[in-house]
This record gives C-alpha cells, sequence and structure tokens, in this order.
C-alpha cells in the first residue's frame, strides 16, 4: 500500500497521511508540519500506552522533541471535566509554550479529549492526531471536533479545533479486538449511506475482518475524503456537515441509556442508521427496503440493529441535540443509499412518530 495524502482546507489547512508503517516516522513529520515545537505532550491511553507508546516516544526524541507522556484509563469514562483539568495542570507544570503541541494517540476518546485540552490550553497549541482505532481512523481524528462528556449527555462541551496534521497507521488496527474493530465499521457503513452508494455495495460484499483489511487503504481514503469534503464545505456544523449525524442522534441515547459502558458508540451507531432508516419510511422520506439494506449490512458485520433503551432516553437525547432548533429538531434521514435529505419538524411531532414506532 503506497502512502495516500489529503488535505483539509479547514483552520489553517492540514493533511491527511494514511500508511503503513507511518508511527515510526511520526517524529519526521511531526517535525517537518511543527518545525518550532520544542515539547510534545502526548495524551494516550491504558490499552494503546503499552502497544505505541514506546515506538511514537522513539520516533519524536530522534527529532529532539522533548517528550512528556500522560496516560489516560482507557473508555468514554475519561471524555471528562476532572480529566481536562488534569491534562491542563500537567502541560502547564512541565512549561508548555504557544510554539509547543499536543498528540494525540489513540482513539476517539483520547482524540476528543486531548484535542479539547490543546485547544484551549494557552487559548491554542499545536495538535497532532495520531488514530490508532478504525472508529477514530475514519472520523473522529479527522475535521476538528473536540470534547468531554457531561452528566447530561456526550459531547456536550467542547470546540471546533483543527488539527495540524493527521498521521494513520492502518497497522495499528491489527491489535484492536474483533468487537472494536468492527464498532469501527459502523462508522464507516455511515459513510456508504449518507453519500456513496457504490461504497456500501462494496462493504456489503465484504462481511469479514479479513477481506475489509485487503482494501482497508481504499476504506480509509474513502471515508476521510468523504469528510474532508464535507468540512471544507461546513467547518462549523451549521449545513452540511449534519449529514455526519446520520444515526447519531438516537445513537447518542442508546450510549446514554447504557452509561457509555454496555454499548460502544459504533454498536449504539448501528442501531441508530437502522432505527432512522425507519424513521424515514414512516416520514415518506426513505424508500421502502433501504432499513433492510442497512439492517443486512450491520448484522452481517456483527454489529446490534436494535436497542431497546427505554422512550425516555431517546426524549433526553432530542431535547439536547445539538441539530435542534428551539422546538425543532433536524433529522438526518435517507432519500435512498447514498442520498441525504436533513428534514426539520416539531420535536413534538418526531416523538410522536418514534412512540408509535416503539409500539407505545
Amino acid at each position: 500500500m503506497k502512502e495516500m495524502t489529503l488535505h483539509v482546507d479547514a483552520g489553517g489547512g492540514y493533511d491527511i497521511l494514511i500508511s503503513p508503517g507511518l508511527l515510526d516516522e511520526a517524529g519526521k513529520r511531526i517535525r517537518a508540519a511543527l518545525p518550532m515545537a520544542k515539547r510534545l505532550f502526548v495524551v494516550t491511553d491504558s490499552n494503546v500506552s503499552p502497544l505505541y507508546g514506546a515506538r511514537l516516544v522513539a520516533s519524536l526524541e530522534i527529532e529532539s522533541f522533548e517528550v512528556h507522556t500522560h496516560v489516560l484509563p482507557a473508555g468514554e469514562t475519561s471524555k471528562s471535566a476532572e480529566n481536562l483539568m488534569a491534562l491542563w495542570e500537567w502541560m502547564t507544570a512541565h512549561g508548555v509554550t504557544r510554539t509547543d503541541a499536543v498528540a494525540a494517540l489513540g482513539g476517539g476518546v483520547v482524540g476528543d479529549l486531548a484535542g479539547f485540552a490543546a485547544s484551549t490550553v494557552l487559548r491554542g497549541v499545536g495538535l497532532v492526531q495520531i488514530p490508532t482505532t478504525l472508529l477514530s481512523q475514519v472520523d473522529s481524528s479527522v475535521g476538528g471536533k473536540t470534547a468531554i462528556d457531561l452528566p447530561a449527555g456526550k459531547n456536550l462541551a467542547g470546540s471546533f479545533y483543527q488539527p495540524s496534521l493527521v498521521l494513520m497507521d492502518p497497522d495499528t488496527l491489527a491489535t484492536l479486538p474483533l468487537p472494536v474493530f468492527m464498532a469501527g465499521m459502523a462508522e464507516v457503513v455511515k459513510y456508504g449511506c449518507i453519500r456513496d452508494a457504490d461504497f456500501f455495495d462494496f462493504l456489503a460484499a465484504r462481511p469479514s475482518r479479513e477481506a475489509l483489511m485487503a482494501d482497508i487503504g481504499r476504506i480509509l481514503y474513502t471515508c476521510c475524503d468523504i469528510k474532508r469534503q464535507v468540512v471544507n464545505a461546513d467547518e462549523r456544523d451549521t449545513g452540511l456537515r449534519m449529514i455526519l449525524n446520520f444515526g447519531h442522534t438516537l445513537g447518542h441515547a442508546y450510549e446514554l441509556a447504557g452509561n457509555y459502558v454496555e454499548w460502544s458508540h459504533g454498536q449504539a451507531v448501528a442501531a441508530g442508521m437502522v432505527t432512522a432508516a425507519r424513521l424515514g419510511v414512516e416520514l415518506g422520506v426513505t424508500a421502502p427496503g433501504v432499513p433492510e439494506k442497512i439492517e443486512s449490512v450491520l448484522a452481517s458485520l456483527g454489529l446490534p440493529t436494535r436497542i431497546d433503551c427505554g422512550f425516555s432516553y431517546i426524549e433526553k437525547a432530542l431535547g439536547l441535540d445539538k441539530k435542534g432548533a428551539g422546538d425543532k429538531v433536524t433529522l438526518i434521514l435517507l432519500e435512498k443509499l447514498g442520498v441525504v435529505r436533513p428534514l426539520k419538524l416539531p420535536r413534538a411531532e418526531v416523538l410522536d412518530v418514534l412512540a408509535k414506532m416503539e409500539g407505545r
């Protein structure tokens, strides 16, 4: 697999580099992107650090970076205000300056939290995303959304802050447990649903990890290219970028119901996409048969297609949804595979339809 590069125009502009073995070249690539940086603050977690932490640090030290490492407990609960404060204090204790940078080595939790810390300490320092999970490689490391969770819900405090560089080494996917790898596939399938029906069919023909990894370069490039185009057109999530949230409104309800432990983000989004497609059919927007096609692909990947969470969590998620405005919510629905139609409706009307779907 040859190295692939995508350029994102948002923020100050930055490159996404995709290549096997890129982790061992991280120091050289970061030095080229951030020539003035003296210190690099590596944020990682307890799962990733033993696997890849030493390799990253060695690569950075070759380029004369002063490296400091902070290891978080693995899991969604680390995306907290307490850990954000701990990162601020850690960086300031080690003399962070405006020319230094944060490197997020890990999955979406690490990237979101480290990115938020980078965007706020000293009103913003450099940020390098080094995603090591499929979900973070195809989605969360690109586009500049950073956040922590609040007791009321997921990602409710955060910022838009574009990285200086994204380094994507698909070799890191080899150490993912199968359920974690497949959870990332929910976001991959999402891109086919919202933007590329041919890509959806391509994925449907590859229902195993082995088949997917054989074409992982195309998968990563296609997903990142779609997201790059959307972010370039709408960095701040006020228009086109909302389509990236297909399946997420209900997915967040499922995550909240499971206290962010029972269902991973990818699993929740998988079930959320099926429910959103069914909702689209009920509202006369989505062509019949689309929910079944999505359900079939997700089921073949071992992902849940339905989660019973209790209707109160759906009500809460719709009340907190970041796509809402006043008493209305913008639903991200499909007309057909590859074609999205955002639809703004009164929140009460949406809840009524969902209640009927749930047999309430």
